[in-house]
């Protein structure tokens, strides 16, 4: 697909365990032409963990995609009249957010703008990463799979003897997974095996 022209709105939320492995995908995108958005949650925004400091995950992102970051409500609201993004991606999509969002709880920038990428039916792209996807979250992802203009990147238990409830994204699929949704459908299979016993 050509990215030339487009514009994806990429949001991370608080899974810092798997941050490393989607700035990668952010890098496949602006590699392929498109320009990025970056969007944080708050604890994104003010959280240093064993995984890496806020401020450098912050600079990794305004050096990849070029851009300023989407870090208030404030800001992420004019994305809704501006219809800017072509696709949203909200890579990690924790637990927390996924509850959020199926639940129409509007309290963070990438919520607000979700909420805008709805709004303009326009796609929205999850690639989960939860502790409890199997558990009490299991009722939001079913609410969320169902819904229009929201798509899933493919999806597996990351670690089912260890953590039985736990489902986690590939994604090195996000990329695949938004040009099949600028397509208007889901990536296949979207439930898939991640773990190997």
């Amino acid at each position: 697909m050509n990215w030339q022209g487009k514009t994806v709105g990429y949001a991370l939320t608080g899974s810092h365990c798997t941050l490393e492995e989607v700035m990668p995908q952010i890098q496949r995108f602006v590699d392929g032409g498109a320009n990025v958005v970056p969007i944080v949650s708050n604890s994104i925004l003010t959280t240093d963990t064993r995984f890496g400091k806020s401020a450098d995950w912050q600079k990794q992102l305004r050096d990849i995609t070029g851009n300023d970051i989407i870090s208030t409500i404030v800001d992420a609201e004019p994305l809704g009249p501006s219809k800017l993004l072509d696709v949203m991606v909200i890579a990690p999509c924790t637990g927390n957010t996924t509850s959020k969002l199926a639940n129409a709880l509007t309290e963070s920038p990438v919520l607000m703008a979700a909420k805008a990428q709805m709004r303009n039916q326009r796609p929205l792209v999850l690639a989960i990463s939860t502790n409890d996807g199997l558990g009490l979250n299991a009722t939001n992802i079913a609410k969320l799979l169902i819904t229009k203009n929201i798509y899933f990147v493919p999806f597996g238990q990351d670690a089912p003897g260890a953590k039985p409830n736990s489902l986690v994204a590939r994604m090195d699929l996000i990329k695949e997974t938004c040009e099949a949704a600028l397509e208007g459908r889901q990536l296949q299979p979207m439930i898939i095996e991640r773990f190997q016993y």
